[in-house]
């Protein structure tokens, strides 16, 4: 089977690109849990070298509401043009043996999160990544709204509640009992949050989606989550302690302080919000992740998709209940 899509991959990109594709050039990469990656560097005519990564559908999503590669490609295209540092989008591609896939630019650096905030000679690139991401959040919470139209997500605010209804209907589709996830909601339910507008949300902007080099932040990855919503969910998430690798001490993402980031965010937008506000979406984001960690468990567990990467995820969800179970108490 791997044979048949390298095959089907190199043919694809020698349509695209006018160019012979060797199908021993094409590589897969390890990881992606919802999508296949494929790494092609296309030599065209004359020499130069374009790198490619396809990322193809695997067959299942974290959450229902993914988007579609092809819906991912025009967020892809509405990012660049607002100044986001994305891969370039070179093509939509509705069927690469049998899956629909996403043609892009790939981008040279690290993503693995554990990498990013550990590893000696990233040092540098951790102390500019907070204002980095900031800056970058301020250019995607600017993507003009008419260009997404298809995006899901609430066209009014507030956004909260709205968001807090689709995880305990995503809850309930896992038909089993998880008391801390319950409880996690009652209490999301429970207060109110200052909402402040409605925008493009990434809806997965944290490290590990982040490709960072020596000099700093080089793209903004993974958009199948882009939806509209409040931009302190965007904020949020990075928070979220699945997402600082073993790094808890920096709350951001295992590679700083919330302060500077949510002080230059600020700055550049003219919004107002508060480091405490923060907490909210840091909870959300916890009972998010659990919820989407037991969806994944499922494709194994119930045999559509066997893999120990997807059987982990299940296991990870206890830890993310406790996690939710601290805050609280906290």
């Amino acid at each position: 089977m791997k044979d048949a899509v390298t095959e089907a991959i190199a043919a694809t990109l020698s349509d695209i690109f006018a160019a012979p594709v060797d199908p021993g050039r094409v590589k897969l990469l390890a990881g992606g849990a919802s999508k296949e990656a494929w790494a092609v560097d296309v030599v065209l005519d004359g020499g130069a070298t374009v790198k490619v990564l396809v990322r193809r559908a695997a067959g299942g999503a974290i959450y229902k509401e993914a988007l579609s590669l092809k819906e991912e490609y025009a967020v892809l295209k509405a990012a660049r043009e607002s100044g986001v540092m994305v891969p370039k989008p070179f093509a939509y591609v509705p069927d690469v043996a049998g899956r629909e896939a996403l043609v892009m630019e790939r981008l040279e650096g690290e993503t693995i999160g554990r990498r990013v905030v550990k590893r000696p000679e990233l040092a540098s690139a951790r102390a500019r990544l907070p204002i980095e991401m900031a800056e970058q959040l301020a250019k995607i919470h600017s993507i003009p709204k008419e260009a997404l139209a298809f995006l899901p997500g609430p066209r009014q605010a507030p956004a909260a509640q709205a968001l807090v209804t689709q995880l305990y209907e995503q809850l309930d589709d896992l038909d089993e009992p998880h008391p801390a996830i319950e409880l996690g909601l009652l209490w999301l339910r429970e207060r109110a949050v200052r909402d402040h507008g409605i925008v493009v949300v990434h809806g997965d902007f944290r490290v590990g989606n982040l490709v960072v080099n020596e000099a700093g932040l080089v793209g903004v990855l993974d958009w199948e989550f882009a939806h509209f919503g409040d931009p302190a969910e965007d904020l949020g998430w990075p928070l979220v302690k699945a997402w600082r690798f073993g790094n808890a001490g920096k709350r951001l993402g295992g590679i700083g302080e919330v302060e500077p980031f949510l002080d230059h965010y600020n700055r550049l937008t003219g919004r107002d919000i508060q480091a405490e506000e923060l907490y909210f979406w840091e909870i959300l984001g916890n009972v998010r992740w659990a919820i989407g960690a037991l969806a994944q468990a499922r494709r194994h567990l119930s045999g559509q998709e066997r893999s120990v990467e997807l059987a982990i995820l299940g296991r990870l969800a206890s830890e993310v209940e406790h996690e939710i179970l601290q805050l609280i108490e906290g």
